[in-house]
């Protein structure tokens, strides 16, 4: 597929015909991003964190619960560290670092939430699910159990942000949530019974504090036609934070973005490929992101941001 040209291609030929047009297994599915993308009228937008924007979770479970996650990267290092919470019998047990899509659905709808309302103290339940329905995430089911989880995981774990400045290392350490974001009732715990959270969740003073100084406008739509790849979320943000802010061209090598997007993928060969299929949908949301794949790494050239006045 040739960067950047899917828009194009779909204004020109159809939908139909530029997914007969391309190569590539993912070629339909971002066809049918950039498609919905460019012919979706619910406007909204969300925000990020911008360390969130340099840094990553992991995209799969982690083999052990009580491991601390690490990444580091050419700008900032995040370590975090899995909460622990009490069994029935009060036997502590770590419950594991957050994951995948679902945990980067929610750390957006809290960010959003606390920026929109001006309060570190967010509803949830009825106002999450809502929020994840607008993105097309049906919460039920299996849903709803993996939904509580990466919540569960996201209230308890606690985060270090390490990155130089003035020549100087910095040290943050918080916590996102001060208070608990749900109680576990057992007696309402089948699938789609009751509201699925029934407390607020309080942002950290200061991770709420770093957040109204930091904060990465997103296109709200773009996340909902991605939602299902952790990956191509992961580079959406990290392209709606450097882009707009270039000064000039700026070229990443091949390496630092596998440190940075490749956790994950056990052989090394095996990332050029990965990266490449979610670089491309995530410019199917993205159109004006100007970037060119090379044999040393990425080119980045400086790009409006993915919202202005959300027009397209």
């Amino acid at each position: 597929m040739v960067m950047g040209k899917v828009h194009h291609l779909i204004e020109a030929y159809g939908r139909q015909a530029t997914r007969d047009l391309l190569d590539g297994r993912r070629a339909p599915r971002i066809v049918e991003a950039a498609a919905s993308w460019s012919s979706d009228e619910e406007m909204g937008t969300g925000y990020i964190h911008s360390g969130w924007c340099q840094t990553a979770l992991p995209h799969r479970r982690p083999q052990d619960d009580s491991a601390i996650w690490k990444l580091e990267t050419d700008s900032m290092t995040l370590l975090v560290e899995p909460g622990v919470r009490l069994k029935a019998d009060g036997t502590p047990c770590h419950v594991g670092v957050p994951f995948g899509a679902i945990a980067r659905l929610i750390l957006i709808y809290l960010q959003s939430e606390a920026l929109r309302t001006g309060s570190r103290d967010i509803q949830l339940g009825r106002s999450l699910r809502d929020f994840l329905g607008r993105l097309g995430v049906s919460v039920g089911g299996k849903t709803t159990k993996l939904v509580r989880e990466q919540a569960d995981r996201i209230s308890r774990c606690r985060l270090s942000f390490h990155f130089t400045r003035n020549g100087a290392t910095v040290l943050v350490n918080q916590n996102i949530v001060d208070i608990a974001m749900f109680v576990d009732d057992p007696t309402n715990s089948a699938a789609g019974q009751g509201d699925l959270f029934v407390e607020t969740a309080r942002l950290s003073e200061s991770f709420f504090h770093q957040l109204r100084q930091h904060a990465v406008p997103l296109d709200e739509a773009a996340i909902r036609h991605i939602r299902n790849s952790s990956m191509a979320l992961d580079v959406y943000c990290w392209l709606a934070y450097r882009l707009h802010a270039l000064q000039g061209d700026k070229m990443v090598s091949w390496g630092a973005l596998a440190t940075q997007f490749g956790a994950g993928i056990r052989l090394r060969k095996h990332f050029k490929a990965a990266f490449t299929e979610n670089l491309q949908l995530a410019q199917a949301v993205y159109r004006d992101a100007r970037v060119t794949l090379t044999p040393d790494g990425l080119l980045l050239q400086p790009s409006p941001p993915p919202v202005r006045k959300l027009t397209r």
